[in-house]
């Protein structure tokens, strides 16, 4: 138990120092792996009108969303 407790102090110390991190960056300057831009071109080919500033439960449930 007392390893236990300790691999899960440490994993919320560096959970907190990545949230940190990534919360002091503007967003459109975060790039999180080396092929960002490859994956949103991707999910833009898939989903062209899919507005994704705030996303709305019941639109993503609707009928032409699916």
């Amino acid at each position: 138990p007392r390893v236990e407790l300790a691999w899960a102090m440490k994993a919320h110390q560096h959970a907190q120092v990545y949230f940190n991190l990534i919360s002091s960056v503007d967003p459109k300057f975060l790039n999180l792996t080396k092929v960002d831009d490859q994956i949103y071109e991707e999910f833009r080919k898939t989903f062209r009108d899919l507005k994704i500033d705030v996303l709305d439960p019941e639109e993503l449930k609707s009928e032409p969303a699916k």
